[in-house]
């Protein structure tokens, strides 16, 4: 595993949200060009990956290699990342553990190291591997992304290995160890404060999981993510307001910076989800703020941790390399809530401190040993503090 890969949390573009089985190389080339063009590429977006879908369904040519579609990537994978390249910009593909994938397209088990192999020749960066009509059991999963991460460390090209086993056979503990530089801690994230049930027409239903419930999930795993594997909460959903091909109505704009602030804080991959070609002033102004990114791509790699629950209010401190410490206060409850938090609960010594609101981008107010403050149903208070 090559830290460097991710040595911060990786950040990026995801087609499945919007886009779904609906990708196609027109998606992938106007999303590349619109994160050049307003200047996300150097806050850090970098990867653009295409999700599931993007192959042949019917299986794979005669010598036993992955096609793609011919109809929606005429120009063949090579073309295309060649093309993001050009805009320094990385590609990444997706597979699945099995022989199929979760939506019914030719999977990668039994063909990893030629795979692997197909991908490297073409130029892909960055592989989200997930877990479909795989065993259920923690063993399988170990040996099966052992085998892929075993492959992608031999094709001889640097492909960054996002593990996607939704979290149920606690990835935390291995995924660094079969060579992932991500792994996925919880199941799908929809558009919405929270959980889902969701019932496929003729299919198995099942719960989509909501922001807070990913929340209570960051808080609780903390402590496993760090330079070169991250925990991962899931792509954001910022943006999407109820469109796409995700279930949700969407959130409030108080709850989508919250969802920025926790996957910020706590070292989550981000990866937008969104159309950024159509993203409206609100949205853009979430995904750029560069003082949020900052948190989260701060070069010490430690991810904020929840030190106090208090009057409905989780309190997640992240230590910065500077020496200053980032804290964001989020209000899970259903109604406002006035808090008050004494330096001594907050891990700091009695002396007077100026705070710099992340979201506000300026200083506020003084912090001059107890912190009071009174926020919104859904909402985060996001500060500097040095």
């Amino acid at each position: 595993m090559n830290r460097e890969l991710a040595a911060t949390p990786p950040m990026g573009w995801n087609s499945w949200n919007m886009f779904g089985p609906a990708v196609d190389e027109e998606k992938i080339m106007r999303t590349a060009d619109t994160l050049v063009k307003k200047g996300m590429k150097e806050l850090g977006y970098t990867y653009v990956v295409i999700d599931d879908c993007w192959t042949i369904k019917d299986g794979r040519d005669p010598q036993g290699n992955l096609v793609p579609d011919p109809g929606r990537f005429p120009s063949g994978i090579k073309a295309l990342a060649d093309y993001v390249h050009s805009k320094g910009l990385k590609l990444g593909i997706y597979s699945d553990a099995a022989d199929r994938t979760c939506a019914g397209y030719p999977g990668s088990y039994g063909h990893e190291e030629q795979d692997a192999a197909l991908w490297a020749s073409w130029g892909i960066d960055f592989l989200k591997y997930d877990y479909c009509n795989a065993p259920w059991d923690q063993k399988s999963a170990i040996e099966r992304y052992r085998r892929m991460g075993n492959a992608l460390a031999s094709c001889g090209r640097d492909i960054l290995f996002s593990l996607c086993e939704w979290g149920a056979r606690s990835p935390h503990l291995w995924g660094k160890t079969v060579g992932g530089s991500m792994w996925r801690s919880s199941g799908d994230i929809f558009d919405s404060w929270v959980d889902i049930w969701v019932q496929p027409p003729g299919g198995i239903g099942y719960y989509g999981v909501g922001i807070d419930t990913n929340i209570e999930l960051a808080a609780r795993i903390a402590g496993y993510g760090g330079p070169g594997g991250w925990n991962d909460l899931d792509m954001l959903v910022v943006g999407l307001k109820g469109k796409g091909q995700i279930e949700g109505n969407g959130l409030s704009p108080f709850e989508y910076r919250t969802h920025m602030s926790v996957w910020s804080i706590t070292c989550s991959p981000l990866f937008i989800g969104c159309d950024i070609t159509a993203m409206d002033a609100d949205t853009e102004a979430i995904l750029t703020n560069p003082h949020v990114i900052a948190v989260n791509q701060d070069p010490l790699g430690v991810p904020g941790k929840r030190i106090l629950s208090k009057n409905g209010c989780d309190v997640f401190r992240k230590p910065l390399h500077d020496g200053s410490t980032a804290m964001a206060v989020v209000n899970r409850g259903s109604a406002p809530a006035e808090c008050s938090f004494s330096a001594g609960e907050l891990g700091f010594l009695d002396t007077e401190k100026t705070v710099f609101d992340i979201w506000q981008g300026a200083n506020t107010h003084e912090f001059t040993g107890d912190l009071r403050v009174k926020i919104e149903a859904h909402e985060t208070k996001f500060w500097l503090i040095p």
